[in-house]
């Protein structure tokens, strides 16, 4: 059973992130307030449900937590930063928009930047530990698939629909083959053979 949180007797928000490996498309991050003392056996890390199960997760969630938002960065911005900067970046974006302000952050992994003045923990495989963290992987990893479902509608030859951006063979071939689209990110190995395309 999951966690209900880390820093006891405080407004703890949990955050993780959605799409670092990908070759295309926006980094996606939530940051999730739940209830003190809150439980769902069915919580868990995003990456160990179904898609369905996510779906139907995420409105549980919506429902049920004290506050969440989602946060995002673009392929331009990961260009410039660097896509670890885009990760935290997207989760500080998803905690300047909670409704509730939280008093301490945990976060899932193991890099993180002081966000304001509020003690903040980083937990490796915190989305399998901890409720606020299971909550907020899903989130991001929804809006996400669902950002990369409609960008799969304009551009179907990389197969999005699939595989979300990430580098699978398809969408490496679909590369070679047609060139890269606005979305891709020209700062990663796009087609797997060390070239990087930084006309940017």
């Amino acid at each position: 059973m999951l966690k209900s949180c880390f820093y006891e007797g405080m407004i703890e928000a949990g955050c993780d992130e959605a799409g670092r490996g990908c070759l295309a498309g926006s980094v996606y991050a939530a940051a999730v307030i739940l209830p003190e003392g809150y439980q769902n056996d069915m919580l868990n890390d995003s990456k160990k449900l179904t898609d369905k199960r996510r779906k139907e997760l995420r409105q549980v969630i919506e429902r049920d937590a004290v506050a969440w938002a989602v946060g995002v960065v673009t392929p331009e911005e990961i260009d410039k930063i660097n896509i670890l900067n885009a990760s935290i970046l997207a989760m500080h974006r998803a905690l300047d928009q909670l409704k509730v302000r939280p008093q301490a952050v945990i976060v899932d992994g193991n890099r993180f930047k002081k966000y304001g003045d509020l003690p903040h923990t980083t937990i490796v495989k915190g989305d399998g530990k901890y409720l606020s963290i299971a909550a907020a992987s899903i989130l991001a990893k929804t809006y996400r698939d669902d950002y990369m479902d409609g960008l799969a509608e304009e551009y179907p030859q990389y197969e999005w629909k699939s595989n979300k951006g990430y580098p699978t063979k398809k969408h490496r071939t679909a590369i070679k083959e047609r060139g890269i689209t606005p979305y891709h990110r020209r700062s990663y190995n796009l087609t797997g053979d060390g070239q990087l395309m930084l006309d940017f």
